[in-house]
């Protein structure tokens, strides 16, 4: 579990003893009832990391809504976009191995995640990774309910396919870009988790990745959520 679920929990057992102590008691099962929704809503399964070369896999658990070419730096590219509602894990995974070259925090608004233009228009953050299949970007995208995005690595830092990178609380999105002869493995509508499901395969030069990241989920990278 994210340790974020267990401070909102406690904040509503507070809240849940001072109206039992004021002699509430209907109105204090109101907050007992979110704080068990907190726990719930933060939790952070494991995930069996596929191994492979040139695959890309999901960065969160939702609904895939789109899968579109697109041009990224001159370049033909895909876009694959995924809906995180309430109900789904938000804990959010590289989705390939790869060094990142940039990372940009843009301000912005909070359409609802499943409108086109919050791509563009909704406050997000852009992580730019080169990888052995070629540049890819992930994209961490407020929703209507979000307010936060957790990112917790920089420039320079190297990360494995699947593992652990951050979260956006509550509804949001996440866009995939990514360059290369590509092979998709998803369509609008396919539910993915993330970590564990592969989105596409991207043509990796001979030799310049090793075949298989782990299937076992480390479990020291989620230290870095809490």
């Amino acid at each position: 579990m994210v340790r974020d679920g267990i401070y909102y929990a406690l904040g509503m057992l507070l809240v849940a003893a001072v109206l039992w102590w004021l002699a509430a008691p209907a109105w204090a099962a109101i907050p007992l009832l979110l704080a068990v929704f907190f726990l719930w809503f933060f939790r952070d399964p494991e995930r069996v990391i596929p191994s492979g070369s040139g695959l890309i896999v999901s960065p969160a658990d939702g609904k895939v809504t789109e899968v579109a070419p697109t041009v990224l730096d001159g370049q033909p590219a895909t876009r694959i976009s995924i809906f995180l509602s309430v109900f789904d894990v938000h804990v959010n995974r590289s989705p390939a191995s790869g060094v990142i070259k940039d990372v940009t925090y843009r301000r912005g608004k909070f359409l609802n995640a499943m409108d086109q233009a919050s791509a563009a228009d909704n406050e997000q953050n852009i992580v730019t990774m080169e990888t052995p299949g070629g540049k890819v970007v992930f994209k961490q995208i407020a929703g209507l309910l979000a307010r936060r995005i957790v990112f917790n690595h920089h420039s320079g830092d190297t990360l494995s396919r699947g593992q652990r990178v951050g979260l956006i609380k509550f509804g949001s999105r996440t866009d995939v870009i990514f360059t290369g002869a590509v092979e998709t493995n998803v369509k609008a509508g396919d539910r993915v988790k993330g970590g564990s499901s592969i989105l596409a395969h991207v043509q990796v030069a001979t030799g310049t990745e090793k075949p298989g990241s782990t299937a076992r989920p480390a479990r020291e990278s989620a230290e870095a959520l809490r």
